[in-house]
């Protein structure tokens, strides 16, 4: 096969009746973020860590799930975070990895916008995929899975909080 690098470059949008601090949260608490990023579906992770700062480092490790059309093959997701601006903007640099071979490198910016009865969160994706690689299409349908895992953690924590407000 010869080498070959595709480029793309994709945008999610999403709304959300919550301010752009509770977003935030979400994606700066590494516990938070481990359940909705690392923890999903039927993968089994085996190193989840966070240093949520400019120059700081994420680490992903885990095998994929025996419903994945590759089960038990190891994925690699390695992020080093470029910008952050609290309550506005997260910007990071991460490669993927599966088994031995390097999939992709990508520049990630999740903005926070506040509107009207909420934030709009804008993910934007630019993504370099090599060859053998899942390639763009994959790559955005597994960040809006994310985004979705996102506004059910968002959901959750809503629950949670009312339960504890009722107990009180």
């Amino acid at each position: 096969m010869e080498p070959s690098v595709t480029h793309s470059t994709f945008v999610i949008e999403h709304n959300y009746p919550y301010p752009p601090e509770r977003l935030f949260e979400a994606f700066a608490d590494p516990e938070k973020k481990r359940r909705w990023y690392a923890d999903r579906g039927s993968h089994s992770v085996e190193q989840f860590t966070m240093d949520f700062r400019v120059g700081g480092t994420e680490r992903l490790r885990f095998h994929m799930g025996p419903d994945t059309p590759l089960p038990g093959v190891p994925l690699a997701a390695d992020t080093v975070y470029q910008d952050i601006v609290p309550n506005q903007r997260i910007v990071s640099a991460y490669t993927m990895t599966i088994g031995d071979h390097r999939m992709s490198s990508s520049l990630l910016t999740i903005e926070l916008i506040p509107i009207a009865g909420g934030t709009e969160l804008r993910c934007t994706h630019q993504g370099a995929f090599f060859e053998g690689s899942d390639g763009p299409q994959m790559r955005e349908q597994g960040w809006r899975g994310l985004i979705a895992r996102l506004t059910e953690e968002l959901k959750r924590t809503d629950s949670k909080s009312a339960r504890e407000q009722g107990a009180a």
